[in-house]
C-alpha cells in the first residue's frame, strides 16, 4: 500500500464500494414494517404530487421529515416513476458510500492514505452500518449527513473559525430534513464541545454555532410551516411527539424503551465482526500495575486531552459527546449511535496498524478465524443442499420459520449464486497459504478486510434474499390483488392492535405497498362496501361487533401464511 497515491486509493475504494453494496440491493424483498412504511411515503409523493405532507396506509401523515423520501422519489423518478426495493434502498446505499468516500478524504489529508483507506474498509464492514446502508430507512441518510457535517466544522476550525461553512450548514439542514432538529443538534454539540477543549472561548464559540444552527434551520422551517398548512394540529402533536417526547421522554406511548447499557450492547454487536478482533487483541496487550488514584488520573487525563492531537480529539469528542447524548433518552436503538461508527473506525485502524508494528500474532489469529468461518460456511451450505440436516430438528415457536429458512437455502440454484457462494471459501483457502507464506505486515490487514468482504458478498448475494424472501407476504399481495383487482372495489384494513394503540399504529405495510397504497381505513372511514382485510383472530372477535352495525360480510380469501402473526383473511362486505 506504500506506493498507493490517495487519488489512486479513492477510486479503488469507490469501485469497491459500488461492487460490493449495489447489486445486491434489489434481491430481498420487503419483510419487515420499516422499508415499505418509508418507501410508501415517496409512492404517495408520485402518485398525489404532493412532495410536502403526503397522505398513506389509509391516510396516515408521515412521522419523519421529508427528505430521505424525496431522495427516493427522485431515484425512482428516473425508474419511470416505479419505486421499488431497489430504487427505495439506493438512497441509503449512496449515503454509506458518500460517508465512506469523504471520511477517506479527510483522513488521508490529515493522517495519510493507509491509515484513511483502512478506516474506510471498517467503515464499510462494520454489521451496523453495512446493514443500514442496504435499508430503506432514514437513519443511514441522517448518519451521512451528520458525519459529513462535522468533517466540514473540522474544516472551518482548521481555517481559525473564519468565513461561514456553508457546507456543513446545508448537510444539517438535509440532516434536519431528514429526521429532525436531531440532525442540527448533534454536529453543533460535538464541535462546540470540541471548540471548548481546544481552548475557544466559550461565548465565541456558543455564538458561532449558534449561528449556523439557526441558518441551518431555515430550509427545514420553511417545510415545517408548510406542512402545517395541509396537516393542521395533528401535525403540530406528532411533530412534538416524535422530538420533545421523544428526547424528554414524555411521550404518550413506550418507543424503543431500553435501559442505559444497552447502547453498549448494541455498539458491541453493531460493530461485528471488528469487535471480534479487538477483544482478542486485549490478550496480547502488555499491562501495567493497577492503582487507585483519582487525582493523579484526572491529572494525567488533562494533560493528554490538552496535549492530545487535534483530529484525534475531535475523533474522541464525536463519539463521547455523540454517545452521552443518546443515553439520555428513554428511547434507544442501534441505529442512533451509527455516527459514531466512522470515528470508531479512524481508532481502529490505528490500533491495527499497531498491532502489526508490535508483530501480534492476534492479526493473523483473527484472520485464521474468518478463514474457518467462511469455509464453515460452504460446509453448512452443501450440508443443507444435499439434505443432511433434517427439518425435524427445529421444535418450537419458530421452527416453522426455521423450515422456511432451511428451505430456501436448499433452493438456492444458479451460476450465479454458486460463485458467489464460492467467493469466501476461495479467499479463506487463499488465507491459509498467505499467511503461512509471508511475515506479518500491513498488506495482512488488506486480508482481513478481503475476508470480511468476502463474506459479505455470499451473504448478501446469495444466502440473504432466499432467506427473507421465505418472511415476505409479496405473493400473498399478489393474490389479493387477484382476488381484488383496484376495479372491484375499494379494500379497506382492520387490526385491532393499529385500532387500540396510542401513537405508531400498526399497518399492513408491506401488502400495502405491493398493492399500490390501496388499502383504506376501514375503522375511520366506516364505508358502505367493498373488501376488508383482516386477521383471523381479529375477525373473530370484531366482525360480530360490526354485524350489529348492519354490515354483512362474506369471506372470499384467506392467505396460505401468516401476515402480522395472523392469517390475514378477506371479506366483501355490505352495510344495510
Amino acid at each position: 500500500m506504500k506506493t498507493l497515491t490517495s487519488n489512486k486509493a479513492f477510486w479503488l475504494l469507490l469501485v469497491i464500494c459500488v461492487v460490493t453494496i449495489l447489486p445486491f440491493l434489489g434481491l430481498p424483498e420487503y419483510h419487515t414494517k420499516g422499508e415499505p412504511r418509508e418507501s410508501i411515503v415517496s409512492y404517495s409523493m408520485l402518485e398525489s404530487d404532493n412532495w410536502i405532507l403526503p397522505r398513506n396506509n389509509g391516510g396516515e401523515i408521515p412521522y419523519k421529515p421529508p427528505f430521505f423520501h424525496w431522495t427516493i422519489a427522485a431515484v425512482s423518478t428516473l425508474n419511470g416513476g416505479q419505486v421499488t426495493e431497489m430504487t427505495s434502498r439506493l438512497p441509503s446505499a449512496i449515503a454509506l458510500i458518500s460517508m465512506t468516500l469523504f471520511g477517506f478524504l479527510f483522513f488521508a489529508k490529515r493522517k495519510g492514505t493507509e491509515v484513511a483507506l483502512l478506516t474506510a474498509f471498517i467503515t464499510l464492514t462494520n454489521f451496523e452500518l453495512h446493514r443500514a446502508g442496504a435499508n430503506c430507512r432514514v437513519d443511514m441518510v441522517l448518519t451521512a449527513l451528520t458525519v459529513c457535517a462535522l468533517y466540514c466544522f473540522y474544516r472551518w476550525y482548521e481555517k481559525g473559525l473564519k468565513g461561514i461553512p456553508w457546507l456543513a450548514i446545508l448537510l444539517m439542514s438535509l440532516g434536519t430534513l431528514t429526521k429532525g432538529p436531531v440532525g442540527t443538534i448533534i454536529p453543533c454539540l460535538v464541535t462546540g464541545v470540541f471548540l471548548l477543549l481546544r481552548g475557544v472561548n466559550f461565548f465565541r464559540a456558543f455564538l458561532l454555532l449558534s449561528a449556523w444552527a439557526i441558518l441551518s434551520l431555515i430550509l427545514p422551517f420553511c417545510w415545517y410551516i408548510a406542512a402545517y398548512q395541509q396537516g393542521g394540529e395533528e401535525f403540530l402533536a406528532l411533530v412534538m411527539e416524535e422530538n420533545f417526547g421523544r428526547m424528554t421522554n414524555t411521550m404518550s406511548y413506550d418507543s424503543c424503551v431500553n435501559p442505559w447499557h444497552y447502547n453498549f450492547v448494541t455498539l458491541f454487536a453493531g460493530y461485528v465482526p471488528w469487535t471480534l478482533l479487538a477483544v482478542l487483541s486485549l490478550f496480547s496487550l502488555t499491562y501495567h500495575k493497577f492503582s487507585i488514584q483519582p487525582a493523579a488520573w484526572w491529572k494525567r487525563f488533562t494533560a493528554w486531552i490538552k496535549n492530545m492531537d487535534p483530529v484525534d480529539l475531535f475523533a474522541l469528542t464525536s463519539i463521547v459527546a455523540t454517545f452521552i447524548f443518546y443515553c439520555i433518552p428513554q428511547s434507544k436503538r442501534s441505529v442512533y449511535l451509527m455516527p459514531i461508527y466512522p470515528f470508531i473506525a479512524y481508532f481502529l485502524a490505528k490500533y491495527l496498524f499497531y498491532l502489526v508494528k508490535k508483530r501480534s500474532k492476534v492479526i493473523k489469529v483473527y484472520g485464521s478465524i474468518l478463514a474457518v468461518l467462511s469455509l464453515l460456511l460452504f460446509a453448512c451450505f452443501i450440508a443443507v443442499k444435499c439434505g443432511l440436516i433434517p427439518e425435524t430438528i427445529f421444535q418450537g415457536r419458530h421452527a416453522q420459520n426455521n423450515i422456511n429458512f432451511l428451505r430456501a437455502i436448499q433452493n438456492i440454484n444458479g451460476i450465479g449464486s454458486f460463485i458467489l457462494i464460492a467467493i469466501p471459501t476461495l479467499l479463506g483457502i487463499c488465507w491459509w497459504f498467505y499467511q503461512r507464506k509471508y511475515t506479518l505486515s500491513n498488506r495482512f490487514l488488506y486480508a482481513i478486510v478481503a475476508l470480511t468482504m468476502g463474506m459479505y458478498i455470499a451473504l448478501d448475494g446469495a444466502y440473504q434474499p432466499p432467506i427473507l424472501n421465505s418472511k415476505s407476504v409479496k405473493s400473498v399481495a399478489a393474490e389479493i390483488e387477484r382476488v381484488v383487482p383496484a376495479s372491484a372495489g375499494t379494500l379497506y384494513e382492520f387490526i385491532e392492535a393499529g385500532v387500540r394503540s396510542i401513537g405508531d399504529p400498526v399497518h399492513y405495510f408491506e401488502i400495502n405497498f405491493y398493492l399500490g397504497n390501496r388499502i383504506g381505513n376501514f375503522y375511520k372511514d366506516r364505508p358502505s362496501e367493498g373488501f376488508l382485510l383482516i386477521g383471523m383472530q381479529d375477525a373473530e372477535r370484531n366482525l360480530p361487533e360490526f354485524e350489529k352495525e348492519g354490515y354483512q360480510f362474506e369471506r372470499v380469501y384467506q392467505s396460505p401464511k401468516p401476515v402480522l402473526r395472523q392469517t390475514a383473511e378477506i371479506y366483501k362486505f355490505i352495510k344495510k
